[in-house]
This record gives structure tokens, sequence and C-alpha cells, in this order.
């Protein structure tokens, strides 16, 4: 049985890495939303956002072979590392090790760290948030979360796809609010695309 500790800080030098939670679904988000994924949530993150809404804490500690045979276990060939932020524990091998058995692997990070040397990933999406220094070099997805911001910070990104995603506030008075503005502001920028978080919609995992 998996005893569940609270992550604190940036993790480095782990022999074991520090899972939230394995999970089979839906990608909900994105470029990639309807596909089957498993997920692999890592715990921690070096940011502190207001608006987040992903339970990351807790975790266990378990190896990068113990992930891939977890993964192995559903049908699908797509893996989404996510977090929390991932790239505080990335290693090579984890990612080497999906590649080998399959695994198509995607990234989903805030972008304020750089890959370590030797991780492979076949999808990255960026979502940087306000006031936050961005030091990846490359991703293929920016998907900035929408509350009626400024978002001339991200006009010199550069991405294959720009997704622009309303923030969910709990609150449907505020949600219906910042979907108008999500969708005015496309309509106005034809550059971004909407994301919604159809897993929340669906009421999946």
């Amino acid at each position: 049985k998996w005893k569940f500790r609270r992550a604190r800080g940036i993790l480095q030098f782990m022999n074991k890495m520090r899972i939230n939670e394995i999970f089979y679904s839906l990608q909900g988000e994105g470029r990639y939303t309807g596909t089957p994924a498993v997920f692999i949530r890592m715990a921690g993150c070096n940011l502190r956002c207001p608006f987040c809404d992903t339970q990351h804490e807790t975790f266990v500690e378990i190896s990068e072979e113990e992930i891939v045979a977890e993964a192995r276990k559903y049908p699908t060939r797509t893996v989404v590392i996510t977090g929390g932020e991932p790239v505080l524990q990335l290693t090579p091998l984890l990612t080497d090790l999906l590649h080998k058995d399959g695994f198509a692997v995607h990234l989903e990070t805030n972008g304020t760290l750089r890959l370590p040397d030797g991780v492979t990933m076949d999808w990255i999406t960026c979502s940087p948030k306000e006031g936050a220094v961005l030091r990846l070099d490359a991703f293929d997805e920016l998907k900035v979360v929408y509350y009626g911001q400024d978002m001339s910070p991200f006009d010199s990104l550069t991405a294959r796809e720009y997704r622009l995603q309303p923030m969910d506030t709990g609150d449907p008075v505020a949600n219906q609010k910042n979907q108008d503005a999500t969708i005015d502001y496309i309509l106005n920028h034809p550059k971004w695309t909407l994301s919604l978080q159809t897993h929340k919609i669906l009421k999946l995992q």
C-alpha cells in the first residue's frame, strides 16, 4: 500500500521519484483533447499560483522502472507527464524507458526550468504563469490560462500552436465572465484558439 507524505521544495539527487498519482483517462486540454493517455503526476511545484486547481503535494517514492511498469498496465501508448511541475524531477532514464516501451511522451510544464540534458519529449505544452521567468527554450504548444490579464508578455513566444483557456475560479458567475472574455480575445486575436477543460465538463479524472 502506498503511503503518502507531503512534498517540500525542489527535488534533486533522488534515487526514486516522488509521484502524486498515476491514472488512465482522456486528455482534457489542448492539442490532444480526447486522446486516451496515462497521466503521471509528479509531486511538488516551484510556483504557488492562486488559481491552481491541482492537488499535487502528497506522494509516494517509486523508481522510473516502477513508473513504466504501472503505465504499461493500460492499453494506450501515450503518457502525459504533469504536476505540479514535473521538470523538478524529470530524468533521461524515465523518458528513455518510456520511449523504449513504445510510448509517445508528452509534457505539461510551467516553463520556468530547462529540460535536463538527455530528456526527449514528443510534445511539450508550456503554460507560463504571469510574473514567472520563462527558461524553457522550445515547446510545441503555448497554453495561457486567461482571466483578462495583459497578454503582451506572450507576444514574443514562439510555438507551433497557441491556446487560450478560461481560468476556472470555482464560481459560475466569474467563470462565465472569463469564458466570454476569452472568446472575445480570441476573436480579436485569431492566432489563439480556445482550450476548454473538457475533463471537468465530462467529470473525468
